[in-house]
């Protein structure tokens, strides 16, 4: 796509907070959170550069942290901010964008994962939205289809007839916002009405996603996590002691050090200032962020590290995601399989939610520091700031600041 042809605007809806994802949106909006030292965000912002001329945050929640990091300006694209200052839904975030947008929109969420060649596509067709196909689809928006136009769209039926999901990415007129719709029975406008009013009168043409990634869970993140570590190409910046062995993608920045006698099976990612070892044994895929220390004989497998995370000898973090400023006491080990080997159920806004893994850990916001120890067993969400006292036994979810003295009784 030429720069004379570069659609006007896209509009990035980055509003909400992102509750299926506490704690680890406890202190950034859901598009902020990282994935190999990257921003969701940013990462759809690289999509889109070159493809569009201008790009509209609609931010509500946090808004001021995207702002900061992502500036008037991100590489060839300018961006525009406008504030929900109250959360009635996406429908309502976008029209917010009505005064700052021309005859023609793109339209997408910020917290999900898209494609640049999914979107080109798009931006091809008009006016389009685009589909994925999904094995167990009731948790979306159920889009039904015939010759290429879309005939039909239904929230999350208990019984989907289709597998063609919304993914929520639309290029669209500015006139479907003349459409008048209510509120859903959650009490939020919601932008499937629009479409829902848009295809009665016009034809909406769909295109087929290829690498959407959703992000409707914490542990969700896994998924990006390997999808994004395939496409990254391998930097080693970093020093490896002897009698270490690096097997397959292990891309190292900056100022990391991996001590001797450590074990990398990638694919792996290591942030800038990293130590790993000596004696480490990683098993990707694994992503670890900045000034993060891995001490003595720890194993990393399948998991997400954040920046500034320190993971004591003889640790064990397994199908987990760690928010930043953690500190592990030596010896924590965090379970990722259940004993009759059945899915991982986790308690989520008050749901037990099955994950549909075989293999989850645990979920820890920023901050957690544990004694030595502490055992966690599989499926748990640990809250931000909280305090484990060494010797635990962690069966349940831990709140929040939490003081938690779950010490195992001889």
């Amino acid at each position: 796509m030429t720069e004379k042809n570069l659609t006007g605007q896209a509009v990035i809806l980055a509003a909400g907070k992102g509750k299926r994802f506490q704690p680890l949106t406890n202190y950034r909006p859901k598009p902020l959170l990282k994935v190999l030292n990257k921003t969701i965000l940013e990462y759809n912002l690289d999509q889109l550069n070159n493809l569009v001329r201008e790009v509209i945050l609609v931010v509500g929640y946090q808004g001021e942290k995207i702002k900061k990091i992502i500036g008037k300006r991100y590489k060839n694209l300018k961006i525009k901010y406008i504030f929900q200052k109250k959360q009635l839904g996406t429908a309502n975030a976008a029209k917010k964008t009505l005064p700052l947008i021309g005859d023609k929109f793109l339209l997408l969420n910020g917290d999900d994962l898209y494609d640049r060649e999914d979107i080109k596509k798009c931006l091809k067709k008009y006016p389009s939205i685009l589909l994925a196909w999904k094995k167990n689809p009731s948790n979306f928006g159920i889009v039904s289809c015939k010759g290429g136009i879309v005939l039909s769209i239904v929230e999350k039926p208990k019984k989907p007839k289709d597998n063609l999901v919304n993914t929520g990415l639309y290029f669209l007129p500015k006139s479907i916002f003349d459409f008048k719709i209510k509120k859903s029975p959650r009490g939020e406008y919601e932008f499937t009405d629009y479409l829902k009013e848009f295809i009665k009168k016009e034809k909406l043409f769909f295109i087929k996603a290829k690498n959407w990634k959703a992000l409707s869970y914490s542990w969700n993140l896994f998924e990006v996590n390997e999808f994004l570590l395939k496409k990254e190409k391998i930097i080693r910046k970093g020093r490896v002691e002897k009698n270490s062995q690096i097997k397959r993608k292990v891309i190292m920045e900056k100022g990391t050090l991996v001590k001797s006698g450590s074990y990398l099976q990638g694919p792996i990612y290591i942030g800038k200032n990293s130590q790993i070892g000596p004696n480490c044994y990683i098993k990707g895929p694994v992503s670890i962020g900045e000034n993060c220390l891995l001490g003595q004989a720890v194993e990393i497998k399948n998991s997400i590290i954040g920046n500034n995370v320190k993971i004591s000898h003889l640790s064990c973090v397994a199908d987990s995601i760690i928010g930043e400023n953690c500190n592990l006491g030596a010896g924590t080990i965090i379970a990722n399989l259940r004993f009759d080997r059945k899915t991982i159920r986790t308690m989520v806004n008050g749901k037990l939610i099955d994950t549909k893994r075989k293999k989850f850990g645990a979920i820890l916001g920023d901050n957690v520091k544990t004694g030595i120890n502490v055992s966690i067993t599989p499926g748990l969400l640990i809250g931000s700031d909280s305090l484990i006292y060494p010797n635990s036994l962690v069966k349940k979810n831990v709140k929040d600041k939490e003081i938690f003295n779950g010490s195992i009784k001889s």
